[in-house]
């Protein structure tokens, strides 16, 4: 009833649909390489978020402005990628899928209490000292959100770029159509593994340094980001950027609408709600397929 007598909220609540659910879109953008290159379904995919958001939380504790964060972020989660690739995924990776689960769900658990330890189970947000606009009297639009928006999109299509232009991303495409073809050619498929993890890691990292300004981390909301991740991935499929923009953008308003209607306890189960229903309806596409194949 609000917001049909004061239609000005809707204009308030899509803005930050949208602003929070372009980090969920670059999240989930890393998610499905790591699943279309390496199959391999990362339920520590949330974590990585949020330790890119600690990252630039704590350095701006130390003086360092949070933005400047976001690189060091990269950075660090690039290199943290490439150490669990290293240790852990590459042990993992030719398994069945329920060892691939198992490790990752493993190391999910192990970052959260690794992040409660360090940093305390409290709620935590990066201040970035920005600015709040007010438009149309009554809606308020933080410069930071804004300003991750862009970044976002600077970011995807950052990303979309290396893919089509560099020999690496050449490589990762390969390797993802067709493995075997791609180390008969000369391509070591051990290293673009390890490379496709480091990237959705270092991906992942950006993403939570962003969340930390705009939004707020603790060493248990990995899983919730997790949960969103997978339920872009899977309505949009593999390869498909401008779907998994679409379906973030898409997350990000439907969450919060459910937020400000049916109230704040219920914005979690939103979201588990959309990914059984997606797994519903992919179960009944790939059904009518097969129906039309026999």
């Amino acid at each position: 009833m609000v917001l049909v007598a004061a239609p000005v909220f809707n204009v308030q609540l899509l803005l930050d649909g949208l602003f929070i659910g372009a980090t969920f879109a670059l999240a989930a953008y890393g998610l499905a390489l790591v699943w279309g290159v390496m199959n391999v379904k990362n339920l520590a995919q949330g974590d990585f978020v949020i330790m890119g958001g600690y990252i630039a939380w704590w350095l701006g504790t130390q003086g360092i402005h949070p933005l400047w964060g976001l690189p060091i972020a990269i950075v660090v989660m690039f290199a943290f990628g490439w150490g669990i690739y290293v240790t852990i995924i590459r042990r993992v990776i030719d398994k069945d899928l329920f060892t691939s689960l198992l490790a990752t769900f493993g190391l999910a658990i192990v970052i959260a209490q690794l992040l409660n330890l360090m940093f305390g189970p409290e709620v935590q947000t990066a201040e970035s000292d920005f600015a709040i606009r007010q438009i149309l009297g009554v809606v308020t639009v933080a410069e930071i959100k804004v300003l991750a928006f862009v970044l976002c999109g600077i970011l995807a299509l950052a990303v979309v770029i290396f893919m089509k232009k560099s020999r690496m991303g050449q490589a990762i495409r390969a390797t993802a159509q067709d493995p075997r073809a791609a180390r008969v050619m000369g391509i070591d498929t051990d290293k673009v593994y390890a490379f496709t993890f480091s990237l959705n890691a270092a991906i992942c990292g950006a993403a939570g340094a962003l969340i930390s300004m705009i939004w707020v981390i603790q060493p248990f909301y990995g899983i919730s980001y997790s949960i969103r991740s997978f339920v872009i991935v899977t309505a949009a499929g593999f390869g498909n950027l401008p779907g998994v923009i679409m379906a973030g953008l898409g997350l990000g308003v439907m969450e919060n609408y459910s937020g400000f209607v049916l109230g704040a306890e219920f914005q979690q189960a939103t979201v588990v709600g959309l990914l059984l229903l997606v797994l519903i309806w992919r179960q009944v596409q790939q059904r009518k397929l097969r129906q039309v194949v026999s």
